[in-house]
């Protein structure tokens, strides 16, 4: 039997790789826009192409993904818009993609198994969402690979190559550091264990660490050689000791919380999410157990299955963190890649396509309605926004942000003035392309006194023409709101700024340097015409509510819950079209969002508004000419 070359290994998994990322990008990549998490990384990325430097000059993930995308974005010409960043994207999945096959395919025929690695490289491109973190899921799916290799052959060559895969994971992201540091102490410790070839645990401690010491090189070149910037990536690392956290938690949407009361699709959905958190925990567990057992009774493990079982809890951690689809997509791929691996490697196809199939249909069910070219499938779910010289498509509520922004802008930061949007808008910078006037741009926890007297001498001496601050009780915390994380900075603003109300919104809410040009007319973002007037009235009129849901929950528990710990009320319509800037109300209380769609009206509640028992209204209220449209009566009953 002939041996395959090297090329002709590799050559199916790179066209695999390649084509799954490219057809993906065509699907998605024009479509869906978050100015929140996404416009953080796009903020970023802009400010790098002008010569800042992440975490010195402006909040920041680390510095790799910064740096990776600039350099692509420049070297192909391409301006500083969403497209170009999310084909920088697109090239480093297929390099996670490219890893990913890889170690799947160790040990086996490429040319023979082509059609199972399509079906694994499809399994994990459907997990690659958010394209703004991409860089995370490769940099775990690097892990996977540094750690299969070493245990492949833990040669000292070996060793030191892992180190560098680790040490380079921190300049992806520390936290992945952290988790890599974490696997590989373990599977050093695991080699030892009837170690039979390889060096002694001591002096491979030794080679793994100098490896280590070369991966974190870039990260050290920059603290010793970029000023200032030894200082931020401190301050960093002790403001994350500080605050304890890395993330705001959640509830875990295990499979027996869904909310069974919603369409047979969001149930689908919501069950196999809590089923993936459920078997990332088991899987990190049993497979450790199994492969310590195996080591122990010196029988052979399939190197990339023992490999994510190291990767597996600390990855584990990184999904629990806070506990919604895009962070459990981030510590996913342990999973993922330990049983496509595992299945690969038993002789029985039966096995292996079981394996594969079941991964692939459970990944599809979990994971298609998160992606952006299936919520904008048809062509009334999404409108075409201009975007940095680029069209793309996105959802109503998203277009209208944008719209207002720029008619905010043009009104009251004429001729490129800066502004302030905060909390957790820093997509406004990048859309109009404007730099931040303060460092931190996603103000997510509270801040002392000190660091906030710093960014208002910023504000003041930056002069904004005005701020947007989205007021804010995000997962229902009222600590969280701006006026009460950031009370000095949020007081500023109400003493030296002129309140412009804004009806349509109230939560964003409009402050106006005082003297600014634009305030000497009306707010030209809440004019409407007598026909327009008009047209929404006999919209409202004309519009019929099929149903809606859910319609009870019992007190204590938080009906259809979203992602992000908020309620969910959807309401089925027709004849919605002409609608237009509308808000849903329970008991008056306007919702926290509120999206529209010609076929549905969804939005997302605080918790706290279902604690009471009785009823409580749904409604729907019409902005513009403050029509109420009541949907029906909400149930609490008691626990």
């Amino acid at each position: 039997m002939s041996i395959p070359s090297a090329k002709a290994r590799l050559l199916p998994i790179v066209a695999i790789s390649v084509l799954t990322a490219l057809a993906l990008f065509l699907w998605e990549g024009a479509k869906g826009l978050n100015l929140w998490d996404e416009g953080f990384f796009w903020y970023g990325v802009q400010r790098v192409m002008h010569g800042e430097v992440p975490l010195r000059d402006f909040q920041a993930y680390d510095p790799f993904r910064y740096y990776w995308s600039a350099a692509l974005m420049g070297l192909w010409g391409s301006d500083t818009g969403m497209l170009g960043l999310r084909a920088s994207g697109a090239v480093l999945q297929v390099a996670g993609l490219f890893c990913g096959l890889l170690v799947i395919a160790r040990g086996a025929r490429p040319d023979r198994n082509r059609l199972y690695l399509a079906t694994a490289s499809i399994a994990l491109a459907v997990w690659m969402i958010p394209h703004f973190k991409m860089a995370d899921m490769c940099a775990s799916i690097l892990l996977i690979g540094a750690l299969t290799m070493l245990i492949e052959a833990p040669t000292a060559r070996r060793y030191v190559l892992a180190g560098v895969c680790v040490g380079f994971s921190a300049f992806m992201g520390r936290n992945h550091g952290m988790y890599g540091l974490a696997a590989a102490g373990a599977a050093i410790l695991w080699l030892n264990l009837h170690r039979t070839q390889g060096p002694a645990f001591v002096r491979a401690a030794l080679l793994f660490a100098a490896g280590v010491a070369l991966g974190f090189l870039p990260v050290v070149a920059m603290l010793l050689l970029i000023p200032g910037f030894a200082s931020a990536y401190w301050e960093g690392i002790r403001f994350l000791f500080e605050i304890k956290a890395t993330n705001i938690g959640l509830p875990v949407p295990w499979p027996w919380r869904a909310d069974f009361s919603g369409p047979v699709a969001a149930i689908v959905r919501d069950v196999m999410l809590g089923v993936f958190f459920l078997a990332t925990l088991v899987f990190g567990i049993v497979a450790l157990i199994w492969v310590v057992r195996n080591r122990w009774q010196r029988k052979p493990v399939v190197p990339a299955f023992a490999a994510s079982a190291f990767l597996a809890l600390p990855y584990a951690h990184y999904a629990f963190s806070r506990a919604d689809f895009y962070h459990l997509a981030f510590g996913i791929f342990p999973l993922l890649v330990g049983c496509f691996a595992l299945a690969l490697a038993q002789p029985g196809a039966r096995t292996r396509w079981g394996v594969a199939g079941a991964l692939l249909a459970a990944s599809v069910l979990t994971m298609y309605g998160y992606h952006a070219g299936w919520q904008c499938r048809s062509s009334e779910r999404c409108v075409d926004v201009e975007v940095s010289a680029s069209r793309m498509r996105v959802d109503p509520a998203t277009a209208k942000e944008v719209d207002v922004l720029r008619r905010i802008a043009k009104q009251y930061a004429a001729g490129g003035r800066n502004f302030v949007a905060a909390p957790l808008w820093p997509g406004a910078y990048a859309l109009l392309d404007q730099k931040s006037p303060v460092w931190e741009i996603y103000a997510l926890f509270p801040r002392p006194a000190a660091f906030e007297e710093v960014e208002i001498a910023r504000i003041k001496a930056a002069d904004p023409g005005f701020a947007l601050i989205y007021d804010l009780a995000l997962d229902g915390d009222e600590q969280s709101r701006f006026k009460n994380s950031h009370p000095l900075t949020y007081r500023y603003f109400v003493d030296n700024f002129q309140h412009v109300p804004n009806p349509l919104k109230p939560e964003l809410e409009l402050f106006v340097a005082k003297g600014n040009p634009g305030l000497a007319s009306k707010p030209e973002f809440l004019q409407k015409s007598a026909e327009e007037l008009a047209k929404l009235a006999a919209g409202a009129a004309r519009m019929r509510i099929l149903n809606w849901g859910p319609r009870s929950a019992s007190a204590g528990t938080v009906p259809n819950a979203q992602p992000d710990g908020s309620a969910g009320i959807w309401v089925q319509v027709a004849d919605a079209d002409d609608i237009g800037d509308v808000r849903m109300t329970l008991d008056g209380k306007p919702a926290s969002s509120t999206g529209v769609s010609p076929t549905a009206i969804t939005a997302a509640f605080a918790p706290a508004l279902f604690s009471a028992e009785g009823d409580h209204e749904i409604a729907i209220e019409q902005l513009f000419t403050g029509t109420v449209i009541k949907v029906g009566s909400f149930s609490v009953t008691p626990k």
